[in-house]
């Protein structure tokens, strides 16, 4: 158990093991949102997590409400507290119900073969009479006597309008009106078709399941010059891992020893290797392609990469699209309207217009059977599911299906400059003097004035200067936010900054015009020097503003730079609009101004480190990077693991081609629905095709919805 830590609340995690049903999952979620205490709810079909907020001191009670609540619906279905290492169910039947496929049941499918035989006898023999109906009776009882006990113990505990409740009346009735071996044949291909959307929904989930195996299984601890294989959870910050050739990196370290070649794509989606040398990062989920390497942890494994790029994909499927939430409550309506429209048809028409009583009766049991809305219930969650799998094999993460979502109705995209257009790595190009000061003079003025700095701009000046600084030389340090730096150094007034930090001291300048920033230093009263500094612009940065640009979005640019400066890097890149001269809590108030004025979604794109409070406040807040910063993780909706824009292109595509699945899936599954239903009415259609449209078309939208896995780059 995970405490929230607001407002005294703690989220419970019970793992549902054997859970295959999608109704029964739908209802689960609704009768848990139900609880007296639970704040908010959500069963992840995919995963078989339930996911609860609950007010600290009810949580006990509640999960025993909640496992009172399965054992009803699902009797079969193990509830697991994540975290403590009990099984708690009620009891097991012998093998689960026809929905529960994990692994292929041989009782199921001996089920289906006695039913099938029982079911050609008739015809084979061509029996008659009472010797004929009881072969039927027979083959009934076999493939159907499970759902109809399930469907009976579901009406008891208050929960009917769920498919074994349907297939129940709808056969029963076929019985009644003499329709026997359509009754039988409605059930096995019922059985049938619900044991391979079975394998199809586990297919699925292992399709994404690989996608998202980048957990290390072990790491090699060295400890006292002895090497001991142990689980990555057992190791800790300092200690001093292995990694061999071939090996997964276990857990996020920096090496101490060896190079080596590492293939990165399980986590940043790059295919070409990088190369590694002592004393740089790795992150755990990188596979090590050559050298041996000593690593020193730096990170425990719940808070190393792997563990975060997990429990950020396995959470995304709580946080549901728009789509799927119109789904749970179309499901909600659809199957009583449907069941009362059956009852119309086949009680009160008849009986009002004093039609044919088993004619209509049969219409009636046509929408019964059509009535379970499963195909979309299991598709569409499982289309985001594949999309948003897809999206982190390609170093995308998403942290919820309506982010997926939403990148679909982004109209406007605000970047950040240094360090998401530009490298954010700065490197001292020039420096020149005025009157009788030398170069050197200026530089280390310039030095003395920024060491105290963490602005990258002032640490290459420092790094450029590259000689100790006695630090007692400098007095009365004062830095200018938006201005730059004042000090005593050397016992005389020097200035360190913009054009702004002049004009206040009433100092006269030499412009300098630079696509890079410019650092004025002056002594006394004097302007003496001009240090320029420049960021280098990423590669083929202006190639992925054009694609972004050609799906028809705004883009704009906010900098802290001059102006003058950020006009020309827009300028160089192809951006539509840019802010310059912006201090952190302008780029807030900018931005909610370009969200006043866009009517679609806005998102940002920055590099984390100071971006936080405009990327939460975004739309869509997109990291770059973002593996670098914490505050980066927290505040944003999705992490691009690389510092490519153009993953933002890419997260797009995913984007509308999952937003192309799931409607698919929606139009294949009601237009069916409801053809069939139409046809129904008028006696056209016949419980096969009605047969069809529920189970068939619900294994052709899961097998859809494995297509949002494939992503195009």
């Amino acid at each position: 158990m995970v405490v929230k830590g607001e407002f005294n609340m703690k989220e419970i995690v019970l793992e549902l093991e054997g859970l295959n049903c999608a109704g029964c999952a739908a209802k689960i979620e609704e009768l848990t949102n139900d609880i007296d205490g639970v704040d908010s709810a959500s069963l992840d079909f995919v995963n078989k997590k339930l996911r609860v907020n609950v007010e600290d001191e009810e949580s006990q009670n509640i999960t025993n409400e909640i496992k009172t609540i399965v054992n009803t619906l699902e009797p079969h279905v193990l509830v697991i507290e994540k975290g403590k290492n009990n099984h708690s169910h009620s009891h097991d039947h012998g093998h689960s119900h026809s929905h529960d496929h994990g692994d292929i049941n041989k009782a199921d499918i001996l089920k289906l073969i006695i039913g099938g035989i029982l079911f050609i006898i008739p015809y084979l023999f061509k029996l008659e009479g009472n010797f004929r109906l009881l072969v039927y009776l027979a083959a009934y009882i076999v493939i159907g006597l499970e759902i109809i006990i399930i469907a009976i113990r579901n009406v008891l505990a208050g929960q009917p309008f769920d498919e074994f409740f349907l297939m129940t009346v709808a056969t029963a009735g076929a019985f009644i009106i003499g329709e026997y071996p359509e009754a039988v044949a409605v059930m096995l291909f019922y059985q049938v078709g619900e044991f391979f959307q079975g394998l199809a929904v586990s297919h699925s989930r292992k399709s994404i399941s690989s996608l998202l195996d980048i957990r290390p299984d072990y790491a090699n601890l060295e400890t006292n010059g002895k090497i001991e294989i142990v689980e990555p959870e057992d190791v800790h910050v300092g200690d001093y891992i292995i990694i061999k050739p071939g090996e997964k990196v276990p857990l996020d370290g920096i090496i101490l020893e060896g190079k080596s070649s590492m293939d990165t794509s399980n986590i940043t989606g790059e295919s070409v290797p990088r190369t590694v040398n002592t004393g740089e990062a790795i992150l755990s989920g990188f596979v090590n392609k050559e050298g041996l390497l000593k690593v020193e942890v730096v990170k425990e494994f719940g808070e190393s990469t792997v563990s975060k790029i997990l429990d950020l994909v396995e959470n995304a499927s709580s946080k549901k699209a728009p789509t799927e939430n119109f789904i749970t409550k179309f499901a909600r309506y659809y199957t009583p309207v449907v069941v009362y429209t059956a009852l119309f048809i086949g009680l009160i028409v008849p009986l009002l217009f004093g039609y044919d009583i088993k004619d209509w009766a049969y219409r009636a049991f046509v929408f019964l059977v059509i009535s379970c809305p499963c195909a979309l219930v299991i598709s569409i969650p499982l289309g985001f599911f594949g999309g948003i799998g897809g999206a982190s094999k390609s170093g995308i993460l998403i942290k919820g299906g309506n982010y997926l979502e939403g990148l679909n109705d982004i109209d406007t995209l605000v970047f950040d400059k240094t360090g998401t257009i530009t490298k954010g790595s700065f490197d001292v190009v020039s420096i020149e003097a005025y009157g009788d000061v030398s170069k050197e003079e200026v530089l280390e003025l310039a030095a003395y004035g920024e060491v105290f700095s963490n602005h990258p701009i002032g640490i290459s000046i420092v790094e450029t200067y590259g000689k100790e600084i006695d630090k007692n030389k400098i007095k009365n340090y004062k830095e200018i936010p938006g201005h730059g730096i004042e000090a005593e150094i050397h016992g005389e007034k020097v200035l360190i900054g913009n054009k702004k930090l002049f004009m206040k001291n009433n100092i006269n300048i030499l412009e300098k015009d630079s696509i890079g920033t410019v650092v004025y230093i002056g002594k006394g009263n004097s302007h003496i020097g001009t240090i320029e500094i420049s960021d280098e612009l990423k590669e083929n940065v202006g190639e992925h503003i054009k694609d972004i640009k050609s799906q028809g979005i705004n883009t704009i640019m906010l900098s802290g730079d001059n102006e003058l400066i950020a006009e020309k890097v827009g300028n160089l890149v192809g951006i539509d609009k840019v802010y310059g001269d912006l201090l952190p809590q302008d780029k807030v108030s900018i931005f909610e101004k370009i969200m006043e004025e866009n009517p679609g979604k806005v998102a940002f794109v920055g590099d984390g480190v100071n971006d936080a409070p405009v990327l939460a406040r975004a739309d869509i807040g997109i990291a770059m990077g973002g593996l670098g910063s914490d505050a980066a993780i927290e505040a944003s909706d999705i992490v691009i693991m690389t510092d490519e824009i153009g993953k933002i292109n890419t997260g797009i595509k995913i984007a509308k081609n999952t937003k192309k699945i799931v409607t698919q899936n929606i139009v294949l599954a009601l237009g069916i629905k409801l053809i069939v239903l139409s046809l129904g009415v008028f006696g056209k259609a016949t419980m096969w095709e009605a047969v069809f449209a529920d189970v068939g078309v619900s294994i052709i939208a899961i097998f859809n919805s494995i297509r949002a896995l494939k992503v195009e780059e």
